[in-house]
């Protein structure tokens, strides 16, 4: 099977997007030339990352990080996994603020890693995206958007395009200069142009959708 290598040749990503598409071109070079993400060149543990990604779901960046740290501090260790969330029991999570939901998705997800259904990095360097997706929205509490954000900014998948995500439909409204967001299947079909490389052109869609709201701090990505 190939080997899928993290991160993608933004000059490559650029000039081919550039010459793609007009529109998308201009504001490309209104915006500037984004540089490659630096934790694609980073360790990354998928089960911890999935950890993470559960408890930071609808809450603020501070109240998270919070609740992050209380429970490290409960099972000694900033490794969440199978055998660290083991060490407290539902009751201790809850006494970090972890919601019954969220006790119910971390369970899940250890549970997962025990039977061996979460592929680890390695092997996920020799899946395909789609496989990827398909192994992990089972997971109780982790959705297609959230492994979408992993495949972007963590591994570095070229040709990721997160159709449902508000700021990439509102960012190809601006560039079509068009009435209404286009919907996830019209977007699914106009992103078919910048394949291969999706996830260049969906980062600049939400710059361009922060550009257009005037935002003072860039809109908060999952993986952040």
């Amino acid at each position: 099977m190939p080997r899928h290598a993290r991160g993608f040749d933004t000059q490559a990503a650029w000039d081919h997007l550039t010459r793609r598409d007009r529109r998308l071109g201009a504001w490309m070079k209104r915006i500037g030339m984004l540089e490659a993400e630096p934790r694609w060149r980073m360790t990354f543990d998928p089960v911890d990352a999935l950890a993470r990604a559960i408890l930071f779901q609808q809450l603020s960046g501070k109240a998270a990080s919070t609740i992050v740290g209380r429970v490290e501090q409960a099972i000694g260790s900033r490794r969440l996994h199978f055998d660290t969330l083991g060490r407290v029991d539902d009751a201790g999570l809850r006494a970090c603020g972890v919601s019954g939901n969220k006790t119910l998705a971390l369970r899940d997800l250890a549970a997962r890693e025990q039977r061996g259904e979460i592929p680890t990095l390695r092997q996920m360097q020799h899946m395909h995206h789609d496989q990827i997706v398909e192994a992990l929205v089972p997971v109780r509490g982790i959705g297609r958007w959230t492994v979408e954000m992993m495949l972007m900014f963590r591994l570095g998948r070229p040709d990721i395009l997160p159709i449902d995500d508000l700021g990439i439909r509102k960012g190809a409204q601006l560039v079509d200069q068009a009435a209404l967001m286009p919907t996830p299947k019209a977007l699914a079909a106009r992103g078919e142009r910048w394949g291969p490389y999706r996830t260049y052109a969906s980062l600049y869609l939400w710059r361009i959708a922060d550009f257009d709201s005037k935002a003072a701090a860039p809109t908060n990505r999952s993986q952040d």
